[in-house]
């Protein structure tokens, strides 16, 4: 009967303990909403690819709080309403602790009712002010603001005596927000926008608005995009025979956008964090350390230039994990809070600083003004 008992013992106390484990290993469900596939998957497909590098290397360190990370990425293709209904699915089937991303700017906006709605964090991954001013409580990002892309080409234009420009920019979330920032800051620097045409993300061929943007005689372009449509205006502006700078927005920042302009990329201007110069920093910038290792984990991994896009996603992951240990905890709300305060953080984008008035951390400081040299990225 002894024997029984401790039989029955040891049993009740495997099912206990197996309980407990269960319990104290139960995942922390993290969402992506990522364009991995279709006109935005430059941006998508890196912040995927990030994502699960981290997640992989996190959870074999032990997790987070000894918890392992359950990575659940939507391929939204770049669409809103697709985004709307995986952002409702995570929130309410999938019970997630947070979401990243989307990957645009138009997707953000329109899943930002759902994340304050659900109570659920988002760390979205696209560039556009509106994302986060005015200031939503759940809604962060980690992209440097549009404003500030927008104020560093007006300075650098300062200093080129530019003051006549003509503006392009695509019909998507992040081409409107842009093209807003553009007309709105453009008298504080004494800039005349000559001539402004928006174009069609899916367009083939743009040889008619360049076109246009000769004809008003400027001194130079911007232009506005996220998508392979930006690479066309480069190559149709040569193509015609302007030869004035042409600045782009700091979507501009994956190689594979050079490389589809080809020689016309060269000499392009655009502002950029500062990842895709890392290895030129001088050793005590304090993202020197960061910058390196994660662009070497990452190409050694998928053989494949780094891109600040997938930075975004990073710096996404990254300051979640950090509230998270900070907080020593899931709860949502506590979470959220060290976010919204988190302090000095390095990233690939930049040292944030967030506040309850400033869900984005990031200044005019966090870009520094890259060019294309010799078919590759250069600072400025």
């Amino acid at each position: 009967m002894k024997g029984k008992k401790w039989v029955v013992l040891a049993v009740l106390m495997t099912i206990f303990l197996s309980g407990a484990f269960a319990q104290a290993a139960e995942p922390i469900k993290i969402g992506a909403i990522l364009s991995v596939t279709g006109p935005a998957s430059f941006l998508g497909a890196p912040e995927a690819r990030t994502l699960e590098m981290l997640v992989a290397e996190t959870n074999k360190k032990g997790g987070v709080l000894g918890r392992p990370v359950e990575l659940i990425v939507k391929d939204s293709g770049a669409s809103p309403e697709k985004a709307f209904s995986f952002a409702k699915q995570l929130i309410d089937e999938d019970k997630v602790f947070a979401i990243i991303g989307p990957s645009t700017s138009g997707e953000s906006m329109k899943i930002k009712g759902v994340a304050e709605e659900g109570k659920t964090i988002l760390l979205s991954c696209a560039a556009a002010e509106a994302i986060v001013n005015p200031v939503a409580k759940w809604v962060f990002k980690t992209p440097q603001k549009d404003s500030d892309a927008v104020i560093k080409i007006f300075q650098q234009m300062q200093k080129m005596q530019i003051f006549r420009i003509g503006v392009l920019s695509s019909n998507t979330g992040f081409g409107n927000a842009g093209k807003g920032q553009i007309e709105k800051l453009a008298p504080e620097y004494g800039i005349t926008i000559a001539a402004n045409e928006v174009y069609d993300k899916a367009a083939s061929d743009l040889t008619a608005e360049v076109t246009k943007i000769k004809a008003a005689n400027v001194q130079a372009i911007v232009n506005w995009s996220i998508e392979p449509a930006q690479a066309i205006v480069i190559k149709n502006a040569r193509q015609i025979g302007l030869t004035i700078p042409i600045f782009q927005s700091h979507g501009f920042g994956n190689i594979k956008y050079v490389e589809a302009a080809g020689a016309a990329a060269e000499g392009v201007l655009f502002p950029a964090g500062r990842l895709l110069v890392a290895n030129v920093l001088l050793e005590r910038d304090p993202q020197k350390a960061l910058l390196i290792k994660y662009t070497k984990d990452y190409e050694s991994k998928y053989k494949d230039e780094a891109s600040t896009f997938g930075g975004h996603a990073y710096d996404a992951f990254a300051i979640l994990v950090k509230a998270i240990e900070q907080t020593k905890g899931t709860d949502k709300e506590a979470v959220r809070t060290a976010i919204e305060n988190l302090k000095g953080f390095v990233g690939t984008g930049g040292i944030f600083n967030f506040s309850p008035t400033d869900h984005n951390g990031l200044h005019v400081d966090a870009f520094e003004m890259l060019t294309v040299k010799n078919g590759k990225f250069a600072i400025y």
